[in-house]
């Protein structure tokens, strides 16, 4: 694989791990910050922008994944997917955390 391939494969790590956080309260029911937003990814969005957003998020994710030619024998693909979810992740609990309208 080239370069290029495992930097894609990060990016879907990150696009996939935005996912949860939109789905789960977009189907709950509840406001989540999301780019819909007003200040854009401050400001509480409908549930139903963040099942959007979620929804863009996984189909992004997916496509990164398939261009990044991540298949079942390509360990260094798999690893950086999953850091580039722990980044997201943790990008997510800072700036989450420390949003008041939260």
């Amino acid at each position: 694989m080239k370069w290029y391939n495992y930097l894609t494969a990060l990016g879907a790590g990150f696009f996939l791990a935005n996912v949860v956080p939109h789905m789960i309260n977009g189907m709950s029911g509840r406001e989540f910050p999301s780019p819909f937003g007003n200040p854009p990814g401050v400001g509480l969005s409908t549930p139903t922008e963040n099942v959007i957003w979620a929804l863009i998020n996984l189909v992004i994710g997916y496509l990164l994944v398939r261009v990044s030619k991540a298949d079942s024998k390509n360990t260094i693909a798999h690893v950086l997917v999953f850091i580039g979810v722990a980044i997201c992740a943790l990008m997510c609990a800072s700036g989450f955390g420390s949003n008041p309208n939260l």
